[in-house]
């Protein structure tokens, strides 16, 4: 997750009843065994989610919305026909055994009207809605892994994070719809193609000073950097909302992606942003750097972030976007900014005292850049940090805080990981700073970075510079 850097989350969430609808329709015969979710895209009176999910026999009786508020009543219809009101409670709905549909509605424009356009319970401009997934998506408290979904959008052309067949049809896994991600309605699309990987974007709303092709050249940009990263662009396909902000500026005010799979991005971005704020931006590069590495479970927000953060300036070092000085100058004041916050705490005080405060960020930044400093020591520059994204990578998409420690150590090819972890969190925040860098030879001069020679400067220009992929992997 991302945000332009000073500036709060602009959208806050807003909780509305939602209405319920009347008779279901026929049940799909050409394939009993998937639970079957009907989604239509309803613009009035106002904009509004219709959901119908015809249940299978044998699906779990207990269902609930992963983001609870939006809907608070449900209509169930028994196999004679008969309508049940079932109240929403805590987000959970408990159904009788005779239960063969569910019918409620969201109410999209309700939701925006009370509290104000949310990245995950609603917003948009026009014709154009985004929210995220597990705000109107109703699904089994518990996801058997042999259960699945069928899922079908009318009313408008969706951008979901799913890839729907030649019919329309999305085909899923009941596990699919825990972490559903970000959804787009209406709008405009684009496509990013690179060699590896598909980017479809939707763009919900308008600009006023740039277009489609722009918006789409500026993530094609971001994707490229990322390549400088990774081997090979973490996804084969990847989809992006991009929804313009009234009255702002900046190219992108936020970001976020969720682990849905594959995984989503949705980004807010100022309606009055220009081309050329566009080559500045860094927001939309650190949210596809954050597809470079595993989703950690449990969370380790430190972690992530920390990762995003630094490879942010080295990417854009490495794709020439921004001079190797430039990107150190970044670092450097990102360090001297959360130091200042953090004062006289230790790294583990200051992680802990929030998921995204500035210290979460820039401490796990410190401490990726000193990881791959290491790497490199021990290894004379043949290997680092990225080798251990890599190996992550091939052992699937989520991993655990010990799990990275362990390729960290694979990649170092000796132990490495806790005994530097060890001195970071138990030391003051950011006390390694000043050594790392001056072994660097990233000194502060009379106009700001200067790049000299020093014990570990080779180390640090192999960092700057482009990745050399090995084409034989």
């Amino acid at each position: 997750m991302s945000f332009a850097r000073g500036r709060p989350m602009l959208w806050g969430l807003a909780l509305v009843a939602l209405s319920c609808l009347g008779v279901p329709r026929p049940r799909p015969a050409k394939d009993p065994a998937a639970l079957r979710y009907n989604i239509t895209y309803v613009r009035e009176p106002t904009h509004a989610l219709d959901v119908e999910v015809v249940l299978v026999r044998g699906t779990p009786r207990a269902f609930r919305f992963t983001q609870p508020g939006g809907v608070h009543t449900v209509s169930a219809f028994r196999e004679d026909g008969e309508r049940l009101e079932l109240s929403v409670r805590d987000g959970q709905v408990l159904l009788p055994s005779d239960i063969r549909f569910l019918r409620y509605r969201y109410e999209l424009d309700a939701r925006i009207g009370a509290r104000g356009p949310d990245l995950f319970s609603g917003g948009g401009e026009g014709d154009a809605r985004h929210l995220a997934g597990r705000a109107y998506l109703i699904r089994p408290n518990q996801a058997p892994p042999d259960l699945r979904v069928e899922l079908v959008v009318e009313g408008t052309e969706a951008l979901l994070p799913w890839q729907p067949d030649d019919t329309g049809l999305y085909r899923l896994r009941a596990e699919d719809l825990v972490d559903s991600g970000f959804h787009g309605f209406g709008g405009r699309r684009c496509q990013v193609v690179s060699p590896d990987a598909v980017l479809d974007v939707a763009v919900l709303g308008h600009f006023t000073w740039v277009d489609d092709t722009q918006v789409c050249a500026w993530l094609k940009q971001a994707a490229e950097e990322v390549r400088t990263v990774r081997r090979a662009f973490p996804y084969p396909r990847v989809t992006v909302r991009v929804i313009p902000v009234p009255g702002r500026e900046g190219p992108s005010l936020f970001g976020m992606v969720l682990w849905s799979s594959p995984p989503s991005i949705s980004l807010l971005v100022g309606q009055d942003a220009s081309a050329a704020s566009f080559e500045r931006d860094w927001v939309v590069l650190h949210e596809m750097l954050h597809l470079t590495h595993p989703a950690f479970l449990p969370r380790v927000p430190w972690l992530s972030e920390g990762l995003a953060t630094y490879f942010t300036e080295l990417a854009r070092a490495r794709s020439g976007r921004q001079s190797a000085e430039r990107a150190w100058e970044e670092l450097v004041d990102g360090f001297a900014r959360a130091r200042r916050v953090a004062g006289a705490r230790t790294m583990e005080e200051v992680v802990t005292d929030g998921d995204f405060a500035l210290g979460t960020y820039w401490t796990g930044a410190l401490f990726a850049l000193h990881l791959d400093v290491e790497i490199r020591r021990v290894t004379g520059n043949r290997r680092h940090l990225e080798d251990v994204l890599e190996l992550l990578a091939e052992r699937g998409p989520t991993s655990t805080f010990g799990a990275f420690g362990v390729a960290v150590d694979a990649v170092a090819g000796q132990p490495l990981f806790d005994a530097l972890l060890a001195r970071h969190l138990r030391r003051v925040a950011f006390a390694e700073q000043e050594g790392l860098l001056e072994a660097l030879g990233v000194t502060a001069g009379a106009e700001g970075i200067e790049l000299v020679s020093a014990r570990d400067s080779s180390l640090r220009e192999a960092m700057e510079g482009r990745r050399i992929r090995d084409v034989s992997r």
